[in-house]
């Protein structure tokens, strides 16, 4: 199984809502680590991760 950027949101989703279930107080930084992830990557600055 091959895994391409279609994938990547929802494996990251996936992730984030097991351990949001496990652990409740890591909901802030996942948020915010996904948030920052997002801006950097629509203001192109990780480009050369080829996401």
């Amino acid at each position: 199984m091959t895994i391409t950027a279609g994938h990547l949101p929802a494996i990251v989703a996936l992730i984030a809502g097991i351990l949001i279930l496990i652990m409740p107080r890591l909901l802030n930084y996942i948020v915010a680590i996904y948030l920052i992830f997002v801006g950097l990557v629509g203001m192109g600055l990780l480009k050369w991760l080829h996401l």
